[in-house]
């Protein structure tokens, strides 16, 4: 067995002051015209993601309400609720999406997981009620063991089991299914996809989608070439509907169009580039929506870039000037 690496004093601090409030100083930066945020960080309480956000200058953000990696959930408390909604307030910080867990599959073949799964989504539902999230983003799942319509059709019984009695109806909620990157078992590797849960899910409670850049454009898509770009709307307005585009994480990709590796890059950094993510900022078709990066934080500061680069690429429309009388 390999002995754990020892940081450095350096390599300590270096890697503690990734967080926004250590090494943010004097006034935030103003938020843009766009709904522009990032996932951030609930560390010290899932209140302190609020605090962060407007800290970094946005105006929206995501988060994980627990562990995304483990079943036992974490317990929030009505005072974190509360601050979380009064921080959110004074900052003018909305929408907020909460982003699932990753072990919820509720298209698992296998009973004791998809029961974990439905069970776990319940908690996820139970805490963005808590703490008045707008959005609640799920990865549809693997269907291994089943066809892909039996998956569809599991995913969509399973949210309907998970909501029951929670009258998400009267709330202001809307569960968001996200496209995947498109390997062999994943449910939600196209718009076609997506668009079919949705049609199953819409009797169920209020639906929507998140659609990610990244997913997009390393499942097959092109959103690179200009023609691309506008070939792949149509075919999301088509399918989807680009007015039921809640959320689009904006996320560069580290490997090729059609790869199916789901790996986020820095915005612009990327084998996207920032010409997919100005022409989507700037489309009237897509204004109501909230744009989240879910980038890597490799060195402090890198959450503030990512925010300032998406901001940069919207352009301010301005009046004509005013022609001087004769």
């Amino acid at each position: 067995m390999s002995k754990p690496k020892i940081l450095s004093v350096h390599e300590r601090k270096r890697l503690s002051m990734k967080d926004v409030l250590l090494w943010a100083e004097g006034e935030p930066p103003k938020p843009g015209s766009r709904r522009i945020g990032i996932h951030t960080s609930t560390a010290g309480g899932v209140e302190m993601a609020a605090e962060r956000a407007y800290r970094l200058g946005a105006n929206t953000f995501q988060i994980f309400s627990s562990s995304p990696r483990q079943w036992q959930p974490y317990s929030l408390s009505s005072a974190q609720c509360d601050a979380m909604r009064g921080l959110r307030e004074k900052y003018g910080i909305s929408p907020m999406a909460i982003h699932s867990g990753y072990l919820v599959n509720l298209a698992s073949a296998t009973l004791e997981f998809h029961r974990k799964s439905v069970k776990a989504f319940r908690g996820e539902l139970e805490r963005a009620l808590a703490l008045c999230a707008e959005f609640l983003v799920l990865h549809p799942g693997s269907f291994r063991g089943r066809s892909r319509e039996e998956g569809l059709e599991l995913v969509a019984h399973s949210i309907a089991e998970a909501a029951e009695g929670l009258e998400l109806e009267k709330s202001n909620l809307r569960v968001l299914i996200e496209n995947t990157a498109g390997s062999e078992f994943s449910l939600g590797g196209s718009f076609d996809q997506v668009a079919h849960l949705l049609h199953y899910l819409r009797p169920v409670c209020p639906v929507g989608a998140c659609i990610d850049t990244c997913h997009t454009h390393v499942s097959g898509y092109d959103i690179v070439s200009e023609s691309g770009w506008h070939e792949t709307m149509q075919k999301l307005d088509e399918t989807i509907g680009l007015k039921n585009v809640m959320v689009w994480h904006c996320n560069d990709a580290k490997d090729a169009r059609g790869s199916k590796r789901d790996r986020h890059e820095h915005v612009g950094k990327g084998t996207i580039g920032l010409d997919a993510f100005r022409r989507l900022l700037n489309d009237p078709r897509t204004e109501h929506a909230a744009f989240i990066a879910e980038t890597p934080i490799e060195d402090p500061g890198d959450d503030l870039r990512n925010i300032e680069t998406l901001k940069s690429l919207v352009q301010v429309a301005t009046a004509p000037a005013k022609r001087k009388r004769a």
